[in-house]
């Protein structure tokens, strides 16, 4: 497996590889509509793309089997989607992915790497733990972090936190 920037020509995959990704939540009763629910966008993901802020994990065969996208805001650089291909979870591919946005992080002269998810899915918030993110107290979130947790549940994204991850130079 290899990880790299993600390319022009990759666009058109990425939407697939979240769809295939969701399919890991038709198992929880309560989150299984997003198994069916609406992916990022080529728009949205060539803007990632062209930011510099997008990678993905290329198989031996040339298939691209994750992808992570994040953005620089203020100090943080937020991890916005980070998806792997359902056949590929528990590989280390979504691992993988996190390390270059750490490192990523690290270039850019972040402090620190932020992101939202569930809370209670094992492959979300415990699979960033591990990882050494941090659960961040509801009333230590700063505007950003408040602002997108807002979004995410007038879209029916209910049980989310905010974590982050220190970034030491």
């Amino acid at each position: 497996m290899h990880i790299r920037p993600t390319l022009e020509h990759d666009i058109q995959w990425l939407p697939h590889v979240e769809r295939s990704a969701a399919q890991a939540f038709a198992a929880w009763p309560a989150l299984a509509w997003l198994a069916h629910s609406d992916v990022m966008d080529c728009d949205a993901h060539q803007a990632f793309v062209e930011a510099g802020g997008s990678w993905v994990a290329e198989g031996p065969d040339g298939r691209i089997l994750g992808f992570a996208c994040a953005r620089l805001e203020g100090q943080a650089l937020h991890l916005h989607e980070l998806s792997v291909r359902r056949e590929a979870q528990g590989q280390g591919v979504g691992r993988r992915l996190l390390q270059q946005v750490a490192n990523a992080a690290r270039q850019a002269g972040a402090n620190e790497l932020t992101l939202t998810t569930f809370a209670e899915v094992p492959w979300n918030a415990p699979f960033y733990a591990r990882f050494g993110f941090e659960a961040i107290d509801q009333q230590l979130l700063d505007a950003r972090l408040q602002r997108i947790l807002a979004e995410e549940h007038t879209h029916g994204l209910m049980g989310r936190c905010a974590m982050s991850l220190s970034i030491t130079a």
